[in-house]
């Protein structure tokens, strides 16, 4: 270590030659984004006067303010023009000259105090540099609303200026953007369009947009028609939930989204202090179960764009969900460490997900008929969203419906409630109406209710929510139901016919069990155990179905002889041969009403229906 007893304190400085080559290539990881930057910066300057004339220290009588973006592919420029606040000569040292260094930041310091709810977009400084992104030559035109000269200001792509004298009639700030060689893209009109479309949609001052050397007369030789605005400054979730109408929902979502589908519904955030942030969420429509559920949530700060589906704010489940969330109170140039880490972006995003299952709650208890009709279009949705978030599921739980056979619907408490008597805490289901139309009849007939599950995801959504709550078991129809479906009577056994059916079945550990049924037509019912039958499910479901788990996994098969049935009594008096034939017909049935039947069952059930009909 030196003991010289040498000090020196300072402060790092950077050469501009060395900083512009860095600000040009890495200033922000998209190029669109330098228009976003300057038109921010120009909609700030209206901002600032308007709010000095709210304050009294200025007087613009019915000034109308704007921001113009001009394209001059001859030229090669693009000039961004607002009639803001303007700047004076120690301004423009200060906030341009000096990289870094905040207007607005100041701006709010001096007028603002603590109000961060000031409409004020940048407070970064770095913003204008962005220019520098695609440009070789930028120039900057400005008058101070005070009332002194106009100032001309020219910056190379090296960092190296000059100020004169400037001619400028009105207060506000024109830069002029002489745009590079190799960013010959930015001189496109479609292109500068796209990046409004996108950036600036929704800023909070009118932008005009001009391409010079568009003909300015319609094909019918006509004037044509006035310039509009390229963006809404006033964007529909800055409104009162209360002041928007169903049609103008619908039309924010075509114009947002360009979905030709009508939303099946939306939520419109309005947080106030401390989170401070508003929003509309729409639940969109899918064509089915399979259709990608990625939806586009787009983030705003202050109205201007700065992301879509940042997973920080959006919880992984819920976007599926399409729609705007605008949060001044983050930073304008996010970053996903600085989201990841914050703690009001935490809260927002558990505000979101409450508001999703206020939502959910309102319609089932209060718009019962519409919540049922788009009931099939969000469940994928809502199991999903329940099997993420235990807290989720705790919130909505009552206003999870079950889809019935007979096409009604029913709260999952309602149908425990109604099944009290007969099977308590059970709730039966079918996964194939049309193959399971045997089951399905029998419990009606025993007034039972039958849940359709018959999405690839319900066999997990089942399993979660049996851990959620043990206490309530989901029964498949054709598993374990026989003892539910049993009568008053003889239930004799016969070893002689159980022999007789493992062997038809070719399966040596069928279960066989005789029973005294209430439905007299059924002669056999086949059923395989929910476990296990949940187990082969989840082995296609991760395509292991091919790798011959069968062996370690088999299934666990009960074939229920109904004793009531007057077949089974003829087929106990039959010859042998005519005995088999029969058994092993009625055990194809008995695996139809269950399931597909495989190749080689197929195969054997044609042969014996041959066989039986050579017998009439």
């Amino acid at each position: 270590m030196n003991n010289t007893g040498f000090y020196k304190k300072g402060g790092i400085s950077v050469e501009t030659a060395h900083i512009f080559p860095v600000i040009k290539k890495w200033l922000y990881s998209e190029k669109d984004i330098f228009l976003r930057e300057i038109v921010s910066n120009a909609c700030d300057a209206v901002t600032k006067l308007r709010r000095l004339s709210s304050l009294g220290q200025y007087d613009g009588g019915e000034e109308s303010y704007r921001v113009d973006v001009t394209l001059d592919p001859a030229a090669r420029t693009l000039t961004v023009s607002d009639n803001g606040i303007g700047m004076t000569a120690e301004e423009l040292d200060r906030y341009i000259c000096q990289i870094a260094l905040s207007g607005a930041l100041e701006f709010v310091e001096k007028y603002e105090g603590d109000n961060q709810n000031n409409g004020i977009i940048g407070h970064f400084g770095l913003g204008f540099y962005s220019s520098f992104m695609v440009s070789d030559r930028v120039e900057l035109i400005t008058r101070s609303y005070t009332g002194t000269d106009a100032l001309h200001w020219v910056c190379n792509a090296d960092g190296e200026y000059e100020t004169e004298a400037g001619q400028r009639d009105a207060h506000g700030t024109t830069v002029i953007m002489h745009i590079s060689e190799e960013e010959a893209d930015y001189l496109k009109k479609d292109k500068i369009e796209e990046i409004l479309e996108k950036y600036c949609a929704f800023m909070p001052v009118e932008i005009y947009f001009e391409a010079v050397g568009e003909e300015s007369e319609s094909d019918d030789g006509k004037e044509a028609p006035a310039p509009v605005p390229v963006n809404d400054t006033t964007p529909l979730w800055q409104k009162n939930p209360s002041d928007c109408t169903p049609e103008e929902y619908k039309e924010f979502y075509r114009k947002v989204f360009h979905d030709y589908r009508e939303p099946l519904f939306w939520i419109h955030v309005n947080a106030d202090y401390p989170l401070n942030f508003k929003g509309i969420l729409y639940f969109p429509k899918l064509t089915n179960e399979y259709e990608s559920i990625e939806g586009q949530v787009k983030l705003y700060y202050n109205q201007v764009f700065v992301a879509d589906n940042i997973k920080e704010v959006i919880p992984e489940y819920l976007l599926m969900l399409k729609g705007v969330l605008d949060c001044p109170e983050l930073p304008l140039n996010v970053s996903r460490s600085y989201l990841q880490n914050n703690t009001y972006v935490s809260k927002v995003s558990a505000h979101i997900v409450k508001k999703v299952a206020d939502k959910l709650n309102s319609l089932c208890n209060t718009a019962r008929d519409e919540y049922e009709k788009v009931w099939n279009d969000i469940r994928t949705f809502v199991e999903y969203a329940c099997m993420r978030d235990r807290k989720f599921y705790d919130r909505v739980k009552d206003s999870l419906l079950l889809e019935l056979t007979d096409g009604s619907y029913i709260t999952s408490r309602d149908y425990l409630e109604k099944a009290k008597e007969k099977h308590e805490n059970t709730i039966y289901y079918a996964s194939d109406k049309a193959a399971q139309a045997q089951y399905i009849s029998m419990f009606e007939a025993e007034s039972i209710p039958v849940a359709v599950f018959e999405k690839q995801l319900d066999t997990q959504f089942l399993s979660i929510m049996e851990s959620f709550t043990p206490e309530v078991k989901y029964v498949r129809i054709d598993a374990d139901v026989a003892s539910l479906l049993k009568a008053e009577g003889e239930d004799t056994s016969n070893e002689a016919l159980s022999n007789l059916f493992v062997k038809v079945s070719g399966n040596e550990k069928l279960k066989v069990e005789f029973a005294f049924l209430k439905d007299a037509g059924v002669p056999l019912l086949l059923t395989i155990s929910e476990q296990s039958r949940r187990m082969e499910e989840m082995l296609k479901m991760y395509a292991m179905s091919g790798m011959n788990m069968g062996d370690a996994f088999p299934k666990e098969e009960t074939l229920t002889v109904n004793t009531a049935n007057a077949l089974i009594s003829k087929l106990e008096s039959m010859e042998s041969e005519k005995q088999e034939k029969a058994a092993a017909y009625l055990y194809r049935l008995a695996v139809l009403s269950q399931r597909k039947l495989s190749a080689e069952e197929l195969q054997g059930f044609l042969k014996d229906s041959y066989s039986i009909l050579d017998l009439i």
